[in-house]
C-alpha cells in the first residue's frame, strides 16, 4: 500500500489538477464554442463536443507521454507552437467578429478541430502538461487532466441549454465579446511565443539580425 500511495502522489494530484483547469479554464472554452456552433442542432452540437473533446484529450495524452520527444523529433518548440496557436485563434477572432471565412468554422467537420486545439488542448496546456510530467508521473498528469476534460465535455454538451436561457440575441453580442478575447489570447500567444524564443535562442537572433544588415 505505501508504493501505491507513493505511485499517486495525491499532493502531486491536487496541484496538477488546480494547474490544468486554470488553463484548460472550462469556463472560457464553452462560451468560444457556443459562439462556433450556434447554427447548429442538438445533434450537430453533440457530435461536435464528443469530437472535440476526443481530440483534445487523445493530444493530451500523447504530450503528456512524449512530448518533448515528439517536439524534438520535428524541431519544434514549445515556443514555436504559442506562435502557430496565437495565428490560428487570431484567424478564429477575425471570423467570429467580422463574420468571415476564414476558417470555415461553419463547417461541422471542422469546427470541432479547431475547438479541439487550440482552444482546448493549446499551447499552454501542451506546455503545462510537458512541464508537470518532469515533475510527476505521467498517470498523476493524466488523472489530473482528466477532470478539465470531462468538466468541459459536460458544458459543451449542454450549451443549447445555456442558449435557450440567455436567448440567441445575448449569445450574438456575446460572440462578438469573445471573438475580442481570442484576439487578446492570440496576441498574447504570438508576443509571449517570440519573446520566450528570442530569449532562449540569443545566438540565433543574433545572427538574424546580422543577416539583414
Amino acid at each position: 500500500m505505501p508504493g501505491h500511495m507513493d505511485f499517486l502522489d495525491l499532493d502531486g494530484l491536487f496541484y496538477s489538477a488546480t494547474l490544468l483547469f486554470f488553463i484548460f479554464d472550462p469556463f472560457a472554452s464553452v462560451p468560444v464554442f457556443i459562439a462556433m456552433t450556434k447554427s447548429y442542432d442538438e445533434k450537430a452540437l453533440v457530435s461536435c463536443a464528443n469530437r472535440a473533446i476526443l481530440v483534445a484529450a487523445l493530444l493530451f495524452v500523447i504530450f503528456v507521454l512524449i512530448g518533448q520527444p515528439l517536439l524534438d523529433m520535428f524541431g519544434i518548440t514549445v515556443d514555436g507552437f504559442k506562435v502557430a496557436g496565437g495565428l490560428v485563434l487570431l484567424l478564429m477572432s477575425m471570423e467570429i467578429i467580422f463574420g468571415l471565412n476564414l476558417i470555415r468554422s461553419g463547417d461541422q467537420n471542422v469546427a470541432w478541430v479547431i475547438i479541439a486545439t487550440p482552444i482546448l488542448t493549446g499551447p499552454g496546456v501542451i506546455s503545462t502538461a510537458i512541464i508537470l510530467t518532469v515533475q510527476y508521473d505521467p498517470i498523476t498528469v493524466l488523472l489530473a487532466g482528466s477532470f478539465s476534460l470531462v468538466t468541459t465535455w459536460l458544458l459543451m454538451r449542454n450549451a443549447h441549454a445555456v442558449t435557450r436561457i440567455v436567448g440567441n440575441q445575448v449569445i450574438d453580442i456575446f460572440s462578438k465579446v469573445v471573438g475580442l478575447l481570442i484576439a487578446a489570447m492570440a496576441i498574447e500567444y504570438i508576443f509571449r511565443g517570440a519573446t520566450d524564443w528570442m530569449i532562449n535562442n540569443p545566438h540565433s537572433l543574433l545572427g538574424l539580425i546580422l543577416g539583414i544588415f
